[in-house]
């Protein structure tokens, strides 16, 4: 390929006319465009040499790659395009610096240095993309942006100088999912990417109940003071868990755990919405959670009946979003579940009816719940639902899982007495303990204590020689 060099070692090029070429550019001496009236079209390669001194005050229009080594790089008033047909990339030994920045290159660009805009920088085409190394797109203080959508986004690192608010331009590649650093208390510099699918789902910390595992972000802080983080979600473009509004909040990884940092959120869960975390210290990665676990459905009635030698279990839903199935689950003990049958889910909008019919034999009573499974392989289980054969029986005993608010202890008529219960979490520590007093039966109920969080325990009863132990959810 033919080389075209500047070679000005102590003078100056000015150009007031359009010049055009189509060869690559190597500058080893002195490159001004002095004014908006001088444009330069370079067709190949830009090559802006140590010894160069590249000044922009006016249009540099690159259709090729862009290679920077001059350290000392005047910021100029001008304008950088690229605008190639092909992937351009932007590298070199030193960081390029453009007041303003236009990409338009449906290819992408590649930013394999850093590339510093203290301007306007317009998205017109394409997805910038920035390498492992990392390397950032740079926007300076007082610097904007405009022209960013699904299209028109950076697939990496975004760094930001500024005490304003700004949202970052990030996604990842295919869809554009923004995040904002707002109210903050200082000059701050941060760093800025789109995570994708969320990490150590599992370690998450009271009152968080779970935190969505479909994406999160990265803000990190290299310099400056503390920000809110304000959050969105479009469920047209990433999944969106069935969270409730009210239990929406900002959670961020530190020490090893999802940590809330409060927020109240806005919006709909199946389509859009917003929330803006309350004052954070402390950057790194952040991600939506919820302080209540969530059923994909909202499960209006929930039944078990004898007839005819076989066990009907049937329910009504409504307002069925991403759900997968039901399963339907049977005990014999009240204790040890097992799968009894399924029903595929119909998620029509509307409301909906279901039923199977089990016609497995069984002892004198039949424990039923209803586990509803979503898309995403997320799962919910219902209350406890019993089936008696016709002769009566006094010695079940059973208590209500899930447990709101309350334990509910239920039993035939045949136990009386006291009964001691102790719930325990799954480090094995005791949150709650007592006794209840049963006379021939009936339905107590225990109001749990303001220590017991949402979780999974190990409920216990004890009288004599009876026991009934069994894990429940408290929501």
């Amino acid at each position: 390929m033919k080389t075209s060099k500047l070679l000005l070692g102590l003078g100056f090029l000015a150009m007031s006319t359009a010049v055009s070429a189509q060869v690559d550019l190597t500058n080893t001496g002195t490159l001004y465009l002095s004014s908006g009236t001088d444009v330069l079209y370079v067709n190949g390669i830009m090559t802006n040499n140590a010894s160069g001194l590249l000044t922009n005050n006016g249009a540099l229009h690159l259709r090729g790659n862009l290679v920077n080594n001059q350290a000392t790089m005047a910021v100029g008033t001008g304008t950088l395009f690229l605008n190639g047909s092909a992937l351009q990339t932007v590298s070199g030994a030193q960081q390029f610096r453009t007041f303003n920045f236009v990409s338009s290159n449906a290819a992408g660009i590649l930013l394999s240095n850093n590339l510093s805009v203290s301007g306007v920088h317009t998205f017109t085409d394409g997805i910038i993309s920035t390498s492992a190394t990392p390397n950032y797109l740079i926007y300076e203080d007082g610097s904007s942006y405009t022209g960013d959508g699904d299209s028109r986004h950076v697939s990496g690192w975004v760094r930001k100088t500024g005490a304003t608010d700004f949202v970052f331009p990030v996604g990842n590649g295919t869809v554009e999912r923004t995040i904002a650093a707002v109210n903050l208390t200082a000059l701050s510099t941060y760093n800025t990417n789109y995570g994708g699918a969320t990490p150590n789902t599992g370690n998450v910390l009271a009152p968080l109940f779970t935190v969505d595992q479909f994406e999160y972000w990265n803000i990190n802080r290299v310099s400056g003071g503390n920000a809110q983080i304000a959050m969105n979600w479009d469920e047209s473009k990433i999944t969106m868990p069935n969270y409730g509004i009210p239990d929406i909040r900002v959670a961020h990884y530190t020490g090893g755990m999802w940590t809330s940092i409060g927020g109240s959120a806005t919006g709909n869960v199946n389509t859009t919405g917003n929330i803006t975390s309350n004052v954070t210290s402390s950057f790194g990665a952040f991600v939506l959670g919820s302080i209540s676990f969530v059923l994909p459905v909202q499960l209006v009635k929930f039944t078990a009946v004898r007839k005819n030698g076989k066990n009907i279990v049937s329910w009504s839903t409504t307002d069925e979003v991403n759900v997968a199935r039901y399963e339907v689950e049977r005990s014999d003990d009240g204790n040890l579940f097992y799968l009894a049958g399924t029903a595929a889910a119909q998620n029509s909008g509307r409301a909906e009816q279901y039923e199977i019919s089990d016609a497995k034999s069984m002892g004198q009573v039949a424990y039923y719940r209803l586990r509803s499974i979503d898309k995403d392989n997320k799962s919910r289980v219902s209350s406890v639902v019993k089936v008696f054969e016709r002769v009566s029986l006094n010695d079940y005993f059973s208590v209500a899982n899930p447990m709101t608010g309350a334990i509910r202890f239920t039993a035939g008529s045949n136990h009386n007495g006291n009964y001691n219960y102790n719930l325990v979490n799954l480090a094995g520590q005791t949150v709650q303990k007592g006794k209840v007093s049963i006379s021939n039966g009936g339905t107590y109920t225990v109001p749990l204590t303001s220590s017991v969080r949402p979780g999974i325990y190990v409920l216990e009863v004890r009288s004599g020689s009876f026991v009934n132990s069994q894990r429940v959810l408290v929501q």
